[in-house]
């Protein structure tokens, strides 16, 4: 069951600038900052706010360090903005099972590691509207590491 809208994707050309705007302008802090080399971004998520179910929501700034990523692919082609919604779930391997049987396209087979130590996947656009949409299971609290 999917329990939060657990991020917004921002695609970016430069992840400072834009961390910096986010701050400057919502007073938005850094939470998390990684570089996920099997997606080839560099990213940094901001927190929120806190939600019923112990998670969080954030925004997620993403920076393409390779140009074969799917991220700079994306900017090519549509420039810095919106580039997905993610929806919190408890499971997301039976979630995206469960949306696959409606006839919805599960990009990834098997689930991959995402931010923070999080499993993820993501829907087709095609088949959720032209919305890139991700489900996101959350890592263990004490599994995640803060900057």
């Amino acid at each position: 069951m999917l329990t939060r809208i657990d991020h917004i994707g921002i695609a970016c050309f430069d992840l400072e600038r834009t961390v910096d705007f986010y701050a400057r302008t919502y007073g938005f802090e850094v939470f998390h900052t990684e570089v996920n080399e099997e997606q080839g971004v560099r990213e940094a998520m901001l927190r929120i706010n806190g939600t019923d179910d112990g998670g969080a929501s954030y925004l997620q700034l993403l920076e393409p360090v390779r140009e074969d990523s799917t991220v700079a692919k994306w900017l090519e082609r549509h420039g810095e903005g919106v580039h997905h919604i993610a929806f919190g779930t408890e499971d997301v391997d039976a979630d995206a099972g469960a949306i696959r049987e409606k006839g919805v396209r599960v990009l990834y087979d098997e689930p991959r590691r995402g931010s923070m130590d999080s499993r993820i996947t993501f829907l087709h656009p095609k088949d959720c509207h032209g919305v890139l949409t991700e489900l996101v299971t959350s890592a263990a609290p004490s599994a995640t590491t803060d900057h």
